[in-house]
């Protein structure tokens, strides 16, 4: 369990921020070299690729060498985890908000027969 846990809190670390999160969506159309990656981003490739480390560690996307260029991916499994456990967690509380609607009802119910 404790394993899941930091494997989501680092997931969801990594998404947290806006660079990161616009990296996954365009590698979501395909691999692409880190300095195509890097083009729309105001800032240093150094810096740049801090966030694709942070990407990779939490194993996000996967790159590799072909040539000079470095080319990463999206690592779809570390993203369907994460969807996993929202979809799990989504529907925990959609059933908590079921139950309380059908309280709620009966009480207004109860209430109208007073």
């Amino acid at each position: 369990m404790m394993i899941e846990k930091q494997t989501i809190e680092t997931t969801f670390n990594a998404l947290s921020d806006p660079t990161r999160r616009a990296v996954i969506e365009a590698l979501s159309s395909g691999p692409v070299s880190v300095s195509e990656l890097a083009k729309p981003f105001a800032m240093a490739l150094p810096s740049f690729t801090q966030h694709l480390g942070i990407l990779e560690d939490a194993k996000l996307i996967v790159s590799h060498r072909e040539g000079r260029r470095r080319i990463c991916a999206l690592n779809p499994g570390t993203l369907q985890e994460a969807e996993d456990w929202l979809a799990l967690h989504r529907a925990q509380w959609e059933a908590r908000l079921d139950r309380f609607e059908v309280h709620l009802e009966t009480m207004k119910k109860e209430q109208a027969d007073d």
